[in-house]
C-alpha cells in the first residue's frame, strides 16, 4: 500500500515540476512574439478583428485589422506587415 502512495506522491510532483517549468517559460515565450497585421490570409488570423470575435474568422487576404503572431521582428521584414491596426 506504502508503495503505491509514494509512486502516486512521485506522479503529483513530477506533474508539478513540470507544470512550473511551463509557466515560467510562457512569458520569454510571449516577448519574442509580436501581432503582425495585414499579412493574413483569409480565415487564417489568430485572434478576433473589428468585425469578428474569433479566431480563422478574416474575411478577406491581407486584411489590415486581422493579424497572426510572428517572431519578433519578422512583421517588419514581410510585405504589408505592420505591428498596427488600421
Amino acid at each position: 500500500m506504502k508503495k503505491t502512495n509514494f509512486a502516486v506522491a512521485a506522479a503529483v510532483t513530477s506533474l508539478l515540476a513540470v507544470g512550473a517549468t511551463t509557466l515560467t517559460a510562457a512569458p520569454a515565450q510571449a516577448a519574442e512574439k509580436e501581432k503582425c497585421y495585414g499579412v493574413v490570409k483569409a480565415g487564417k488570423n489568430d485572434c478576433a478583428t473589428n468585425n469578428s470575435s474569433c479566431a480563422g474568422t478574416s474575411t478577406k487576404d491581407s486584411q489590415t485589422d486581422a493579424f497572426v503572431v510572428v517572431p519578433k521582428g519578422l512583421c517588419e521584414r514581410l510585405v504589408g506587415g505592420s505591428t498596427t491596426s488600421s
